[in-house]
């Protein structure tokens, strides 16, 4: 199921391109294990939160790519963008993603248009049990 808000001031194009970045980067870069094809799809000052168990994950993004790149490629990872909020250049977005390692994960991630292009600045998580 596919949710698409967006503001008068929004067009079809904002919509794909948000798509583009999270398919080409952020996704693309969980399914190859690499944090550096997850790189271009955030902005260099963003961060991530949410729990694993009872411990609390929060840092800046750089943490991410690190703790991705030890984990390793989630080739068999299943996701579907189920939402995208959008007014203007703030957007938010809901991704289930099903078998990242085993895991079922939902991201939550505020995306900004920043100089003429969407990116992540934060991203919240919540790991299903």
């Amino acid at each position: 199921i596919w949710e698409i808000m967006m503001s008068a001031n929004n067009d079809f194009d904002d919509y794909k391109e948000i798509t583009n970045v999270l398919t080409a980067h952020y996704l693309r870069g969980a399914i190859s294990g690499k944090g550096s094809e997850m790189k271009p799809s955030f902005h260099n000052d963003s961060s991530w939160y949410g729990y694993v168990n009872s411990d609390f994950i929060a840092g800046p993004i750089q943490s991410l790519y690190d703790w991705h790149d030890g984990n390793g490629a989630a080739k068999d990872l299943v996701y579907n963008i189920t939402k995208i909020d959008m007014v203007g250049t703030a957007a938010n977005v809901r991704i289930e993603l099903d078998n990242w390692r085993g895991a079922r994960f939902t991201d939550f991630l505020n995306m900004l248009k920043v100089d003429g292009r969407w990116q992540v600045m934060n991203k919240v998580f919540y790991l299903h049990s």
